[in-house]
């Protein structure tokens, strides 16, 4: 006999489209045309990671260019990503917010002075569509170590998800976790977490094209950069009460765009390259950048890592430069699209040991065009190490792991069973790029500060310039 009564909604959501702005004005179009079929049966969603930095029309405008996306879309909750939650500052992301039309729902992060959520995120939600009442519960990976430098904790997720679905479990027809924390944690969730009717997931840019289904729970996410738009159609039974999930990934191919998002998209791209033209620094001497041998940006970006950290030396990487710096006026604009990384700097203790065998994977050739994706690296390959307060001394034709003949700071070579006070990248001491920089300890990350804003002080510091063209790798053969 045929299922009759039934009840419909439509999920629709997109999740770690990263400033993908190009692929917005398509997805509001297919979102348009699928919330015309059932509009007041139709909820839309963001999992995070919605803005990214990296692209002009996000750092131009801190954020309100996609804010006017979200409007223009219609999303009904949003929850932040770590790109979010970590490259602005609560505040920023205050003034981002303070026009959002939508709710943002986060149930892990909350103020460090008050144990409450920010004024512009709330726990969780109850909202009501297709004559439905669903509880919208959200959290974000818990970074605490960055968050608490921002004046905020980030609280285990299990336990605030546990926590919320719990609260709203008999209130509720249906649990929605919006999950910014990896498919890992979202398959603990499920196996672990009763109650959660959907999980949707982002963070580790996973395409579930089939939805997982564990014990009672459906898991699902929509890959990354806004290729996939991810859409879940509920069917309840209402002889029996019961819930039918079904899920798709629908691929976002060309075809007609929302004419007013790729309108408000252009007025705040011209926006963003107008605030971001503005002249912070000037340079007498052009600054190339090399991938495969030093060069005086890498040691620029050395330097402005060493004055800012206070180290004894600094170890970063040429592969967070995408290019050279011309001779004349600089903008900020061209800071940002030579080192758009949202990457901060650290500093840790490293012993010896493990510098020298970091500098001496830096010379083989396969580890500086070594291609690097994830942790806020937004360029295309490791590159050298760069140093400022060291100098190497190296033989280039020796065999590989042992070019380096002597490493000195201040003359006084380094000694393998001692550690030094580094200034470095936050994303080494996760081993992403050397594997013995994880090593390190008494990691101090420095927020909000980002790479191309140490590059802007450096370039107004006096003899700056000069100094980047001397010499800290010094050939013998």
């Amino acid at each position: 006999m045929p299922e009759t009564n039934q009840q419909t909604l439509t999920i629709l959501y997109t999740n770690d489209i990263h400033s993908h702005f190009e692929t917005m004005g398509r997805i509001a179009a297919m979102i348009h045309e699928l919330r015309a079929e059932a509009p007041a049966s139709t909820l839309l969603l963001d999992i995070g990671d919605h803005m990214d930095r990296a692209a002009i029309e996000t750092e131009g405008t801190l954020g309100q260019a996609n804010v006017d996306v979200l409007n223009l879309t219609g999303y009904d909750a949003v929850t932040i990503g770590n790109n979010e939650g970590l490259t602005f500052t609560p505040e920023m992301l205050r003034q981002a917010y303070a026009g959002l039309h939508s709710t943002v729902i986060c149930g892990n992060i909350v103020e460090l002075q008050t144990g409450q959520p920010p004024a512009w995120m709330q726990r969780r939600k109850v909202v009501h569509k297709a004559g439905l009442k669903i509880g919208l519960v959200a959290a974000t990976a818990a970074f605490a170590e960055f968050y608490e430098l921002l004046g905020l904790e980030s609280l285990n997720p299990l336990d605030t998800i546990a926590s919320d679905v719990g609260q709203l479990r008999d209130k509720v027809d249906l649990v929605i976790v919006m999950s910014h924390l990896g498919l890992p944690m979202d398959r603990q969730l499920a196996e672990t977490v009763p109650g959660i009717d959907l999980i949707i997931g982002g963070h580790t840019h996973h395409l579930l094209e089939e939805p997982l289904r564990i014990g009672s729970t459906m898991v699902t996410a929509a890959g990354k950069f806004g290729n996939f738009l991810g859409k879940v159609v509920v069917r309840q039974i209402s002889d029996t009460g019961r819930f039918m999930l079904d899920g798709v990934c629908l691929p976002v191919v060309e075809g007609p765009k929302l004419e007013q998002v790729e309108t408000a998209i252009a007025l705040q791209r011209d926006a963003a390259k107008l605030r971001l033209n503005r002249t912070v620094a000037m340079t007498e001497r052009e600054l190339p950048v090399s991938y495969e041998a030093e060069s005086p940006f890498g040691n620029l970006l050395a330097q402005a890592v060493r004055r800012h950290t206070g180290s004894e030396f600094s170890l970063v990487n040429s592969g967070q430069l995408l290019s050279g710096l011309p001779a004349g006026e600089i903008s900020e604009g061209m800071l940002h699209e030579r080192c758009p990384s949202p990457i901060n700097p650290c500093t840790m203790q490293v012993t010896g040991e493990d510098i020298l065998a970091s500098l001496e994977e830096s010379l083989l050739e396969e580890k500086m065009g070594k291609a690097i994706m994830g942790f806020g690296f937004r360029g295309k390959v490791l590159g050298g190490i760069c140093v400022d307060g060291l100098e190497i001394e190296y033989d280039p034709g020796a065999p590989p792991y042992e070019r380096i003949i002597r490493a000195s700071v201040a003359g006084v070579p380094l000694r393998e069973d001692q550690t030094y006070l580094v200034g470095t990248l936050d994303m080494f001491t996760f081993g992403v790029g050397y594997e013995r920089l994880k090593q390190g300890t008494e990691k101090r990350y420095m927020l909000p500060e980002f790479l191309r804003d140490l590059l802007r002080l450096e370039l107004q510091t006096a003899g700056a310039v000069d100094r980047c063209f001397q010499s800290r790798w010094k050939k013998v053969e």
